[in-house]
């Protein structure tokens, strides 16, 4: 038995150093770790179980370039694989996408989060004179890396599904990452594409570099394909440990509440200061957010995309929230086609996942242009009525200060789009457009025939602003609206009204699904 034991230690011990010493020297020559290394750093400290090691090692391929199992982070579970470029360049063969496929299963199956650290040029070319067993297109199994898609549809809004782009991602191995929650890019080290710059060139004669084409700048701040922006690997890690923080196990649970050390009633005087009582003056909304937030922990998604809106995790009297909050500092806070897109997937993912949402509104409309209607507003504005209508998770809107036209149903603070409770600032305005703009509409002739027409608009800009844009004369004509509360007073404001909420009975339509404006 001993002589067993002694064989099986070293057949593992070698399958553990996959393609051999010297491509992990090569790997660690990048400045880049290796799949089992990424997978320790990830996970709590000796917590990972891996499968399938020893899958192909009688081939010299041991494990067919992907690692996968499962472990802890923070003593939760979670299923995570990584792909393991020393063996055959972790290209996708037929061992390496049933392994891919059964762990997306076992995850689904055990209801735990999945977490994927892509590193792969996609399926495996195999020569026709080999082409057998090991070619992911000449098999006869349904369940392999060429319909992982079909297990990452059947996850989506049941587990979370978080994604990290190492090295180079190509292929049809980005497809899977698009069809998960959350993408992780490294800067200037991670790039992920379907074509490549060399077949671009020989297709097209455009030259291109991989980080222009598809690196983390381009995705994360152009596309809006990736969420995360970070420095280096062990930054992404750390990011995805404190994303997974905010998350629960799957759909039928609940975030964890945290112990808060943050008194969920102090009062947030800042505030005052930080938002200029003019409507038209810009200010950073992220720090309003920081005041709001239990210790100003905010986790934001998609930072550098449609930086005109913000959407993110935080906690709130230790609970966690999903914040959407329009951006005054970038084009007014204005909603435009991109952010569309970004607001309503993240109101999405918060609804799948018991997530309450605060809206924290200040926006003077949808921009205006032809850029922006012959991008199709219309279709990409109508995606976030869509979700904030089908969301039946707690929301909780403030006002701050206004909100005109269509954007009060984008922002969900007119009645009807299920927005649970509305309070405004002192500061709130709303209305079909703002004062000045509504006054040259209506009196255009008018303040041209006056003697006087700075004055005459001036007066005029007055009397509309009394009668539609003061929040107090807003109170006293409305329901819809809760209360009037001082800035300082939001903090505790979203601490009860979550607190009253947390319980609230979820109503889903019948049916199978409806049909998105996609």
């Amino acid at each position: 038995m001993q002589g067993k034991i002694e064989h099986l230690r070293k057949v593992q011990t070698a399958a553990a150093l996959g393609g051999g010493q010297e491509k992990i020297d090569r790997v660690h020559s990048k400045g880049q770790l290796t799949a089992r290394e990424r997978i320790d750093a990830l996970l709590d400290e000796g917590s990972f179980v891996e499968f399938n090691r020893l899958i192909k090692h009688l081939d010299g391929a041991p494990g067919d370039g992907i690692v996968t199992g499962h472990g802890t982070i923070n003593n939760r579970i979670v299923c995570v694989y990584a792909q393991d470029v020393t063996v055959l360049g972790g290209s996708q063969g037929y061992m390496h996408g049933r392994k891919l496929y059964k762990i997306h299963e076992m995850a689904l199956e055990m209801g735990v989060p999945i977490i994927a650290l892509n590193n792969s040029p996609g399926a495996r070319v195999v020569r026709p004179e080999l082409a057998g067993s090991d070619d992911p297109y000449r098999v006869s199994d349904e369940k392999h890396a060429g319909v992982v898609f079909y297990v990452n549809t059947l996850s989506s809004g049941v587990i979370p599904q978080i994604a990290a782009i190492f090295g180079n991602t190509t292929g049809g191995s980005v497809y899977s990452p698009a069809l998960m929650d959350f993408i992780f890019m490294v800067d200037k080290e991670s790039h992920m594409f379907i074509t490549g710059p060399k077949v671009i060139k020989s297709v097209t004669g455009e030259e291109i570099s991989m980080a222009d084409l598809g690196g983390a700048a381009v995705h994360c701040n152009k596309t809006g394909v990736a969420d995360f922006k970070v420095e280096s690997e062990l930054d992404c890690f750390s990011e995805i440990r404190r994303l997974l923080d905010f998350l629960p196990d799957n759909w039928q649970k609940k975030p964890d509440q945290k112990k808060n050390e943050d008194d969920p009633e102090r009062l947030a005087e800042r505030l005052n200061d930080i938002v200029p009582a003019v409507t038209t003056r810009a200010y950073d909304m992220r720090k309003v957010i920081n005041e709001l937030v239990d210790m100003g922990d905010f986790c934001e998604v998609k930072a550098g995309f449609a930086q005109e809106i913000i959407v993110g995790f935080a906690r709130i009297d230790g609970r966690s929230v999903g914040i959407v909050a329009n951006q005054p500092l970038v084009k007014a806070g204005c909603m435009t086609v991109e952010s569309s897109l970004k607001q309503a997937r993240f109101i999405r993912f918060c609804d799948c996942f018991n997530i309450p949402l605060v809206l924290l509104v200040d926006t003077p409309g949808y921009l205006p242009g032809k850029d922006q209607e012959h991008a199709g507003i219309i279709t990409h504005g109508a995606k976030v009525l869509y979700a904030l209508s089908e969301a039946t998770v707690p929301k909780v809107a403030i006002l701050l200060r206004k909100v005109y036209g269509g954007a009060a149903l984008g922002m969900g603070i007119l009645p009807g789009f299920g927005t649970d409770l509305i309070f405004a600032w002192p500061t709130a305005e709303i209305g079909a457009m703002g004062a000045p703009q509504a006054v040259n509409l209506f009196y255009g002739k008018e303040i041209a025939a006056a003697d006087d027409p700075e004055i005459f608009r001036s007066e005029k800009v007055a009397e509309y602003q009394n009668l539609y844009a003061d929040s107090l004369a807003l109170a006293s004509q409305v329901t819809y609206v809760q209360d009037i509360i001082e800035p300082a007073e939001t903090r505790r404001c979203l601490t009860r009204s979550l607190r009253l909420l947390k319980n609230k009975e979820r109503q889903r339509k019948p049916g199978h699904h409806g049909n998105m404006p996609l």
